[in-house]
């Protein structure tokens, strides 16, 4: 179905191929799993499948072949190609150009001059296929964010492509989102019409689906290829220095010690039952509703604080106190108020209704600098910050607003790009960079200011896992400091590593406290429509208590007496 022979590209302003000498051979109905570092090319090999590169992307360098289909996309333009390849991407409002469902949906077909009946008939297959039937006429733009991507999905099916490419489809969305895009995706394979490629980095719930998995190395080359299990298991020493993502699971297996490693839930819920006995005791429940240090001051004080968009309140009577030093995280459904909140938290919104304490100070009393001194934000879209031409000028203007006297400036920007491993890309512009290293520079620009607070909305997006873990150090070392770090984030893996956790849902708070009581309230999760991480859905189904949510407490707690 595909055939990559020999592909090399290389971006213009780039010394180093995106892609370099790749060759390799996909087969019809195969589901295969593209992992690899931050900027390894698994985006650039997307689009060299369905023509967008060389034809509607400049390059310094396209060479080899690839055929999809029999077709050589050099000698294809997109257009021909659409009905063979389709992609959908991480954003899926950035997929969206229609107003309603149907309209969407018709779109692709429209395009290729179909018969009006033809049309009607393959918008209602396609919308059948993902779980969207009867939504026809509702407003793309209103739904949530795992129905847009299904309808994303949707509008691809209808062009009855042989080939769909998923570039990391659940980035931006919800566990529930999650939950919906992975279950259309499962539905597409068992049909077993359609060769799918898979970038994505939620692999415990997507490895039961899982064909193939190949490994691109951090200069686009092959490092690995074949079936889960033997790639994980042959490969898992290469892999973690490489920084690509694993199963939780298989993290956990080679902590415990366990041949072969896990690599799906059921494996590894399979394993530890021999691994730990009969020795568990049933899981508690229940959450604790205080959100506040046992001493010491609050960095932040909200009580009831109110705020609407025009007629929409985004948030009602939002009340908690994050403790000085701590790391906290606000979790929940997309459009629960999260990022209306940390904006509001950050002084980007205006405060009209509760009050906001921040470190002992009425926020209302403090200027739009001191404010901005004492609380800064890393926005969830990272492009949204970036002024400069170059990667060093981004950091050199964050460095100048900081008050660095020139000498000092430069040496704080080198410092900046060694630490963020971005100084190969000093002088590209932010905009050609990956997506986990557009985020990586955000988070460096922020940096080099010295706020005692620092707000993230959602850091690990678009992370490898080296980097992800990179930046949890990070986070821990400026908590380590004396700050106070909050996340906002869908990441639960990352929430369970926090001390305090904020559910939200329907612009209210629903829950707070330590995360592993939150994470033991079954009610709280199925109201705030979340998922417990994959370490405690496996530590949910051995009956363990207290409940690890990390690969770190599973391990710790398989080592203590009373189960070892």
């Amino acid at each position: 179905m595909i055939a990559l022979e020999h592909l090399t590209v290389r971006y213009v302003g780039r010394r180093q191929p995106a892609l370099a000498d790749l060759s390799l051979t996909l087969h019809p109905g195969e589901t295969t799993l593209l992992l690899g570092p931050s900027g390894c090319g698994k985006s650039t090999l997307a689009l060299t499948l369905n023509g967008l590169i060389p034809h509607s992307q400049d390059v310094a360098t396209f060479s080899g072949r690839v055929m999809v289909n029999g077709c050589d996309t050099r000698a294809t333009p997109p257009s021909s190609l659409a009905p063979q390849v389709g992609i959908v991407f991480q954003d899926p409002e950035a997929q969206c150009v229609m107003w309603n469902v149907a309209d969407e949906v018709a779109f692709g077909p429209e395009n290729l001059c179909l018969p009006p009946e033809e049309i009607r008939r393959r918008v209602g297959e396609a919308l059948a296929a993902v779980g969207m039937a009867g939504w026809e006429g509702a407003s793309a733009w209103q739904l949530s964010g795992g129905q847009k991507q299904r309808v994303a999905l949707a509008s691809l099916l209808a062009l009855r492509p042989r080939v769909i490419v998923f570039d990391e489809p659940t980035a931006h969305l919800d566990p529930q989102g999650v939950r919906e895009v992975f279950a259309a995706i499962a539905a597409l394979k068992q049909g077993g019409d359609h060769t799918l490629i898979l970038i994505e980095h939620r692999l415990d719930e997507l490895m039961p689906m899982i064909d193939r998995v190949v490994v691109l190395g951090a200069r686009g080359e092959l490092i690995a290829d074949g079936a889960p299990h033997a790639v994980f298991n042959a490969h898992f020493d290469d892999l973690r220095a490489l920084g690509v993502w694993l199963p939780q699971v298989t993290l956990l297996g080679a902590r415990l010690g366990l041949r072969p490693l896990p690599v799906t839930l059921e494996q590894a819920e399979l394993a530890l039952r021999a691994y730990v006995g009969s020795a568990f005791h049933p899981i508690g429940n229940g959450h604790q509703p205080e959100f506040r240090a046992a001493n010491g001051p609050a960095a932040i004080e909200a009580h009831a604080l109110t705020y609407r968009y025009g007629a929409r309140e985004a948030l009602r009577e939002v009340s908690f106190a994050a403790p000085e030093g701590s790391l906290w995280a606000v979790i929940g459904s997309n459009g629960a108020g999260k990022s209306t909140l940390a904006r509001l938290l950050a002084g980007l919104l205006p405060l009209r209704e509760g009050a906001l304490v921040i470190r002992g100070r009425d926020a209302r009393r403090l200027s739009a600098r001191d404010w901005s001194r004492a609380v800064g934000l890393v926005f969830q879209n990272p492009e949204h910050q970036f002024v400069a031409a170059t990667v060093r000028d981004e950091l050199r203007l964050s460095a100048r607003a900081a008050g660095l006297d020139a000498g000092r400036r430069e040496q704080r920007v080198d410092e900046l790009l060694e630490r963020f491993a971005l100084a190969r890309y000093a002088n590209a512009n932010p905009f050609t960079l990956s997506h986990g290293e557009k985020r990586r520079l955000s988070v460096a620009t922020l940096l080099i200011t010295d706020q005692p607070i620092l707000l993230f909305d959602e850091p690990t997006f678009g992370q490898d896992q080296q980097n992800a873990q990179a930046i949890q150090a990070l986070l821990a070392s400026l908590r380590a400091e004396g700050r106070t770090i909050g996340v906002i984030t869908h990441d639960m893996a990352l929430a369970a590593h926090a001390q305090h956790v904020l559910v939200m849902h329907q612009g209210r708070v629903l829950a707070q406290g330590a995360p592993e009581s939150i994470f033991a309230d079954a009610d709280v999760l199925r109201r705030a429509q979340l998922l417990l991480p994959p370490i405690g859905e496996l530590g949910m189904r051995l009956g363990l208590r207290p409940l690890p949510l990390t690969v770190e407490a599973f391990a710790k707690l398989a080592q203590t007496p009373a189960y070892a």
